[in-house]
């Protein structure tokens, strides 16, 4: 994720932060899934430094960062994007929720029954785990995670799509060759995206009308 564990510590705490703006700017509670995000990203983070303190190997860290990393975003993802996306692109952004919880559910089986080691590489970290039907578990996790963000409907979720494909690419690359961890700058850069998304986004008619409630009330 980061370069060092002081880096994923202050970089997983900035996303956070980020993350709690997301979720109290919030004004459909639709759209909470999806503002929360960044709070899971944090964390990851931050479990990624216990991951460098512990010098890497195995232990609660590197399985509890990969239960995050893989199952969990594989549901998380799609799903926030079918609570927050219009009704006209529910239909087939189901689709994709099937399929995340599908890659999700094999993913959590390989992990349970399974070994997570992590080796410290430098400024990277290298985690190994075995998968079963790796080609097809990496394709469901693409289309579920990347797939909905472009089937949103909405041109800044699609934006966030292209941009994680195409930074997620980039950090790949820059990891395989073992130069340098690069996944905690995108992670930030998205979750300032997510928050340009919450404070675009407009607030439903009850919550407008209770909020206009409120103040007439406080003026009374």
């Amino acid at each position: 994720m980061c370069w060092s564990g002081t880096a994923d510590l202050v970089a997983g705490a900035g996303v956070g932060v980020i993350g709690v703006v997301c979720v109290a700017g919030v004004r459909d509670r639709r759209d909470l899934p999806l503002a929360a995000l960044p709070l899971g990203l944090g964390a990851h983070q931050i479990v990624e430094s216990m991951v460098w303190d512990s010098g890497g190997g195995v232990g609660p860290a590197t399985v509890v960062w990969a239960v995050i990393a893989l199952p969990l975003l594989a549901v998380w993802v799609p799903a926030g994007v079918w609570c927050a996306a219009p009704a006209y692109a529910r239909r087939r952004l189901g689709f994709l929720v099937v399929v995340g919880s599908g890659t999700a559910a094999v993913l959590a089986y390989d992990l349970a029954t399974g070994t997570v080691t992590a080796e410290l590489r430098g400024r990277t970290v290298g985690y190994a785990f075995e998968l079963s039907h790796a080609p097809l578990l990496v394709a469901g996790y693409l289309l579920a995670t990347l797939g909905s963000l472009l089937l949103s409907g909405d041109r800044r979720l699609s934006a966030l799509g292209i941009l994680l494909a195409v930074g997620a690419l980039a950090c790949w690359v820059l990891w395989r060759l073992e130069f340098v961890s690069t996944w905690c700058a995108l992670a930030a850069l998205c979750s300032v995206v997510l928050l340009g998304w919450v404070r675009a986004r407009p607030a439903t008619p009850d919550m407008v009308s209770g909020s206009g409630v409120g103040r007439r009330r406080g003026v009374e």
